[in-house]
C-alpha cells in the first residue's frame, strides 16, 4: 500500500490536508495510536474494499507516538509498503494566532499557555521532522492552496481526480434547485410549447430540439454560454472545488432547458469535462 503519515504541529494544517486526499480516494484515519497502525495495515491488506492508498494522522495527541513511530515505520517499509512522511509547520506567530481565532487548547501541553505549548511540541516532534519526507509550511496558504500542495506532494505525476460538473434542466414552476452553483434562466428563448405539434414532446426529441436549436437567440447565445464556461471552469478547479452545479430553467422544464442542457452536455463531453446530466422536471409538463 500508498501511506501517507501526516504530521507536524497543532494547528499546522493537517485537518485541511487529510480530507484533501480523502477527496482523492485515500482511506484516512486521524489520531491512530502508533501501536495500532501494524494491526490496522493487516486488516487493510486482508480487506474486501482493496484498499491501497491510506492516510494516517498522527501525532503529539498520542503520546506513544513520539517513543514509536521509528520502529513501526521501520517494519512497514521492510513489509514493501510505500511510506510517505509529511510535516506540517507553521510559524509561532500563525500558529499562536490561528489558536486565538479557534479558541482552542494546545494539546501537547495540558495545563501550559499556546506559546509553551507550541515550543514543547516543536521540541518533541524535532526528529520526525528531520526525517520526513516532505515539509510543508502553511504559514502564508490559504485552504486551498494547501490542497493543491498536499496532492501535489502526494500525487506527483498522477492526475488528481478531477471536479465533476453536475448539469441538470429544471422548470421555475417548480422551483430553482437548491445546490445550484450556476443558475440559467432560457425563458427568453422562443417557446416549442406553443408550436402545434411539439408541445406533447420533450427537449429529448428531435423535433424539439431542432427547433430550438435553430433559432438565432439560440445560437448566440450558445456561443456566449459556452465560452463563458469554458472561462470558468478550469477557475474553480483551481479554487479545489470538487463538484459544480450548473442549473438550466425554462417555465415547465420539459423543453428549452431540456435541449439547451443536452446540447451543452454533449459540447463538454466531446471535451474530456467530467459532466453527468439530469433532467429534474422533465415528466411533470
Amino acid at each position: 500500500m500508498r501511506i501517507v503519515i501526516i504530521t507536524g504541529l497543532s494547528g499546522s494544517g493537517k485537518s485541511t490536508a487529510v480530507r484533501a486526499l480523502e477527496d482523492e480516494g485515500f482511506f484516512c484515519l486521524d489520531n491512530l495510536p502508533v501501536s495500532l497502525v501494524a494491526t490496522f495495515v493487516e486488516l487493510a491488506e486482508h480487506s474486501r474494499e482493496d484498499i491501497k492508498d491510506v492516510a494516517l494522522v498522527m501525532d503529539i495527541r498520542s503520546r506513544d507516538f513520539i517513543k514509536g513511530y521509528d520502529e513501526v515505520f521501520r517494519k512497514l517499509a521492510e513489509a514493501g509498503h510505500t511510506i510517505k512522511i509529511m510535516f506540517f509547520d507553521a510559524t509561532d506567530e500563525v500558529l499562536i494566532r490561528r489558536f486565538s481565532e479557534t479558541r482552542r487548547r494546545h494539546p501537547a501541553l495540558e495545563g501550559g499557555t499556546v506559546p509553551e505549548g507550541i515550543r514543547f511540541e516543536r521540541d518533541q516532534m524535532a526528529g520526525l521532522r528531520r526525517i520526513a519526507t516532505a515539509i510543508i509550511d502553511t504559514s502564508e496558504m490559504n485552504v486551498h492552496r494547501l490542497k493543491e500542495v498536499v496532492i501535489q506532494n502526494v500525487m506527483g505525476g498522477e492526475k488528481g481526480m478531477e471536479m465533476q460538473v453536475n448539469l441538470q434542466s429544471f422548470g421555475f414552476r417548480y422551483g430553482i434547485p437548491l445546490e445550484s452553483d450556476l443558475v440559467m434562466d432560457v425563458r427568453f428563448l422562443p417557446n416549442p410549447y406553443f408550436v402545434p405539434g411539439l408541445r406533447q414532446f420533450s427537449g429529448l426529441d428531435q423535433g424539439v430540439k431542432e427547433f430550438v436549436l435553430s433559432q438565432e437567440e439560440t445560437i448566440g447565445f450558445l456561443e456566449r454560454f459556452r465560452s463563458m464556461l469554458e472561462y470558468l471552469l478550469p477557475g474553480y478547479c483551481r479554487e479545489g472545488k470538487s463538484y459544480l452545479s450548473v442549473s438550466i430553467g425554462c417555465t415547465g422544464g420539459r423543453h428549452r432547458s431540456v435541449a439547451i442542457a443536452e446540447e451543452l452536455y454533449h459540447y463538454f463531453r466531446q471535451r474530456s469535462v467530467n459532466i453527468k446530466i439530469t433532467h429534474r422536471d422533465i415528466d411533470k409538463g
